[in-house]
């Protein structure tokens, strides 16, 4: 039996069987993603237990669901009926942080506010920052291959993974890419496991690059009356040349919300905020910010300003990172995670009004803008089933028109269960057929995630 040689490999404290705790375990954040019942949730601190877990699985025919902390959105570590759920929280040491070469070795638990903490101790930056960053886990963004506030400039998940250990789905410990600045020895297997879901292996250890500690960064808000006109902002930002550090839009809807929530003393006098960042030194980074401005002000920005006040110009992105969270305790939000060209971000914007008009459902606007990865929250009484088919109507017409504008099903949340369909849409059939060889090659007992990106 399954459990039985669960716990002659493993410690008995790392194998959960308690019903209480185990449903603790059964889904991530997605909405309406579907989840059923693991056997068991496995913690393990080692990557040989990690191991150990994996060739009992493959003993027995049996599903691992890899999990950090649950924050994904797109259901992609939601359990299946008598899988095993791996939950790697434990696994959470930062093992080594090289100022010289510039790169820090870590388990897949360390939370990624942590690491960027412990880094600019030594000096250094690990820039990726999703807005979930003060609570999941390096791990989890190297799954999805995560986003975040600053990607508009400095890249995503997949630009800082230079190797990492991982569990194979045939259950042997191996170690991919490299640490060195540079290297080009065989495929690039660890890029493969980037974005892979769990889907590949479970990753045991990442080793990321760092940067210098970022310069300090001068914001630029804009009020708007349209979201539409907020969306042609940031087509002109990028037209003048501009690279910020970040260009974040939350609408009045989401801002409202933070403040019930958290009493920050928020009052926009708008329909749609732009806030943009500029972290170029000096003169040129003065200059730069004036731009942005100019940029705001001929799109149509009722006000706009360089902020002087740090704080309250901290509070604006705080209250951009807790808008999802702020939003969900209104009520179940199906939350979208497509990405447009910047050209047909005011488009996209438009057609999201549009489609939450045709539908009858309320849709609230937060987006990394500045790269065209837009995320309406589409929001939705508890317990209306004929407002849940609305917006799952929605959330389908969205991912469409996301394709019609040359862009993609998902930024940075990852396919999940919630995309499959648009991946399918999005994906050449042969091309889909080549992602299904790589699963069958590395994962050929088919037990690592399965169901999951694609069927």
């Amino acid at each position: 039996m399954l459990i039985d040689a669960l716990l002659a490999a493993l410690p008995a404290d790392r194998v959960v069987r308690d019903p209480d705790v185990v449903a603790k375990y059964q889904h991530d954040e997605a909405e309406w993603a579907p989840y059923a019942a693991p056997v068991a949730v496995v913690r393990p601190r080692t990557a040989l237990e990690v191991q150990a877990v994996v060739r009992a699985c493959l003993d027995h025919d049996t599903a691992v669901v890899t999990r950090g902390a649950g924050t994904g959105l797109s259901g992609g570590a939601n359990a299946t009926d008598g899988c095993v759920v791996l939950a790697l929280e434990g696994m959470n040491a930062i093992k080594e942080i090289d100022p010289l070469e510039r790169y820090a070795v870590v388990e897949p638990g360390v939370v990624n506010d942590d690491l960027r903490a412990a880094c600019a101790e030594h000096g250094l930056w690990y820039p990726p920052d999703p807005a979930s960053s003060p609570w999941s886990t390096i791990g989890g963004n190297v799954a999805t291959n995560a986003g975040g506030l600053c990607c508009v400039k400095y890249g995503v998940t997949r630009d800082y993974v230079l190797g990492m250990q991982i569990v194979t789905g045939t259950g042997d410990l191996v170690r991919l890419g490299r640490k060195t600045a540079k290297g080009v020895a065989g495929y690039d297997l660890a890029g493969l496991m980037v974005g892979s879901e769990g889907t590949l292996g479970v990753i045991t250890e990442i080793t990321v690059k760092l940067r210098p500690l970022q310069d300090p960064q001068r914001t630029v808000a804009g009020y708007f009356d349209s979201i539409v006109d907020a969306g042609r902002a940031v087509s002109a930002v990028a037209a003048a040349g501009l690279t910020p550090s970040a260009l974040e839009l939350v609408d009045k809807q989401c801002l409202i919300a933070v403040d019930a929530w958290k009493k920050m003393g928020l009052s926009v006098e708008a329909n749609v905020v732009l806030l943009g960042r500029i972290d170029t030194a000096g003169v040129v980074g003065d200059q730069e910010a004036e731009k942005m401005l100019s940029c705001f002000d001929e799109a149509g920005a009722t006000w706009s300003a360089v902020s002087t006040d740090q704080e309250e110009a901290d509070a604006l992105f705080a209250a951009r990172r807790l808008a999802y969270p702020a939003m969900e305790r209104l009520g179940p939000v199906l939350t979208e995670d497509v990405c447009v060209p910047k050209r047909a971000v005011p488009e996209m914007l438009a057609r999201i009004e549009q489609i939450g008009i045709a539908h009858e459902t309320t849709i609230a606007n937060i987006a990394h803008a500045g790269d065209g990865n837009l995320h309406p929250l589409l929001i939705t009484p508890r317990d209306d089933e004929a407002a849940r088919a609305r917006a799952q109507a929605a959330f389908a017409d969205i991912i469409d028109a996301a394709l019609e504008l040359g862009g993609t099903v998902t930024g940075e949340h990852g396919v999940g269960l919630l995309k499959m369909d648009g991946l399918a849409q999005e994906l050449d059939p042969v091309v889909l057929g080549m992602h299904r060889a790589v699963k069958n090659a590395l994962d050929p007992g088919g037990i690592m995630n399965p169901g999951k990106i694609f069927s």
